[in-house]
């Protein structure tokens, strides 16, 4: 078998990127392989998410997970939680004063191992 060369130094990503492999194994469930393979990629391909798009996509209530960072550019009208590898601080100011949930993914995977109900954004 043919293993892929990870050239991170970014300990924390590595872990994760194994915790989400091992998720996907334990789960039977293909969201975690799928986040885990868009973290191996260069970072350069990371998602970067305002809050305007999450306004825009989720529904009040909902769970949204960013393989990057979300930033904090427009406004947050609704309740949601969000799972994301990074946030701005003013992104963590709007989603809480929204009355939302900010969380690491590796909380998501605890939270919810099956990863049911969760709306990737990107």
């Amino acid at each position: 078998m043919k293993r892929r060369m990870n050239n991170k130094s970014n300990i924390r990503l590595l872990d994760l990127i194994h915790t989400l492999k091992a998720a996907s194994r334990e789960n039977e469930v293909s969201i975690w392989r799928d986040i885990a393979t868009r973290l191996e990629g260069p970072g350069k391909n990371y998602a970067e998410v305002n809050v305007s798009k999450i306004n825009r996509y989720a529904g009040d209530g909902e769970t949204i997970l960013v393989p990057g960072k979300v930033l904090g550019s427009g406004l947050l009208e609704m309740s949601v939680t969000v799972a994301a590898l990074n946030f701005s601080e003013s992104a963590l100011a709007k989603i809480r004063g929204a009355n939302g949930q900010c969380m690491s993914i590796e909380e998501l995977i605890r939270d919810n191992p099956k990863g049911s109900q969760v709306r990737i954004l990107r």
